[in-house]
């Protein structure tokens, strides 16, 4: 005769407590990480080990009572649809999750346009104590108001990106503008003049502005008045970017060089330029901006500033749970890189070859005196990271 299997019962406080050798008041505050009762810290990771063996996961609604949370992380993302589209958030909200996951927090996904079209439409969800702390994704500029009283207010909050702001609330690391600038000034060394830039978005968020700053301040330290004719705004998609450059070209624009807010916004850029019968990069350099598993796999291979959205990702919840518990968070490691992945899309290599190819300049006799210290050689072969190259020639579209 068949039986049927019993049911698992699901571990109870009482077990990881007689495990731990410790009381179930004990186990209580060690689980909902109420740490204003001085726990050791070889307790807590009894009763954390305990719990772990036992698969035990305290009850959410015990949890909240017990210590006046919800265990909940809310993402605010500016629109739903962005995920469909973009290749960089995903990755940062993976990142997200996997964090929350450690320190045994949930997530609850939101976007800003679902909650309301108002600015700061937000407040609800921490005012309302639905989650216990805010990670806010590409933040618009009209949301920094909300996140200042949120935090003047005590309420956790961490904006992933770059730079750490005035309220500790940002993720660190490398800078927009200082990221931007070197984009455009390795533009710059190759020869170019006339070089666009097609932002990622509207300029209603802070990274849009940011990156802009820096492509106009590399312009104007190398002399060069910032064309507002140059700059176009995207919306997320390669699509947008696609559409935004073919504007460009229709009115006759004059450029021979585009920096894009990201690699999505480049990969549609490069398609417009092959269609209007302009080649990447012999005709238009194309430089793009986060480094996404795709961009070596452009033809032509995508130059880019790299990102990292995991670490900064991981980093946001870091700082959020050193809101969250009281205990505040430290860097553990190097602020993010800021590195250029120079691939074939910027025409560098090309640019490289020729000089290779140049005919080699007559030696110049020199006296044993005259020879060049250790020091001298050193900096010859280190100064030097961008081939020498003539001014470019603008192209707008072939007939």
């Amino acid at each position: 005769m068949a039986t049927t299997p019993r049911r698992r019962i699901a571990p109870t406080s009482a077990e990881v407590a007689e495990r731990a050798g410790v009381s179930r008041t004990t186990v209580s505050f060690v689980l909902n990480d109420v740490r204003s009762m001085n726990i050791s810290e070889a307790t807590r990771l009894k009763v954390l080990d305990a719990a772990r063996e036992l698969g035990y996961e305290p009850h959410a609604g015990a949890r909240s009572l017990a210590g006046g949370i919800t265990g909940t992380v809310a993402v605010l993302i500016p629109r739903s649809d962005h995920l469909h589209v973009d290749a960089f958030l995903p990755r940062l909200l993976s990142a997200v999750n996997d964090r929350c996951h450690v320190y045994g927090y949930k997530v609850l996904l939101e976007a800003a346009d679902d909650l309301g079209k108002a600015p700061g439409a937000f407040m609800n969800l921490a005012r309302g104590k639905r989650v216990d702390g805010l990670v806010i994704a590409n933040m618009r500029a009209a949301e920094r108001p909300f996140v200042e009283m949120l935090h003047a207010d005590g309420f956790p909050v961490a904006v992933p990106g770059n730079g750490v702001d005035a309220f500790h609330t940002r993720s660190g690391g490398s800078d927009d503008i200082v990221q931007a600038r070197l984009v455009t000034q390795h533009l710059l060394a190759l020869g170019h003049e006339r070089i666009a830039h097609v932002a990622f978005a509207a300029p209603e968020f802070e990274v849009v502005v940011l990156r802009r700053a820096g492509y106009e301040q590399a312009l104007t330290g190398a002399g060069i008045e910032p064309d507002p004719a140059l700059v176009a705004y995207a919306d997320i998609s390669a699509h947008s970017g696609y559409v935004a450059v073919r504007a460009m070209l229709e009115r006759r624009a004059s450029f021979t060089a585009l920096f894009a807010g990201n690699d999505t916004i480049a990969f549609g850029a490069i398609r417009a330029l092959h269609e209007a019968g302009l080649r990447v990069p012999h005709d238009v350099a194309v430089v793009g901006y986060d480094d996404i598993p795709l961009a070596p796999f452009a033809v032509p291979a995508l130059t880019t500033m790299l990102t990292d959205p995991i670490a900064r990702g991981h980093e946001a919840v870091d700082m959020l749970h050193g809101q969250m518990t009281g205990v505040p968070y430290r860097r553990q490691t190097k602020p993010y890189p800021t590195r250029l992945v120079v691939r074939e899309s910027c025409g560098a290599a090309a640019a490289a070859a020729r000089a290779a190819m140049a005919p080699a300049a007559a030696p110049v006799p020199r006296s044993r005196k005259s020879a060049p210290s250790p020091t001298a050689l050193a900096r010859s072969k280190t100064a030097v990271e961008h081939p020498a190259a003539p001014r470019r020639r603008s192209v707008a579209t072939k007939a």
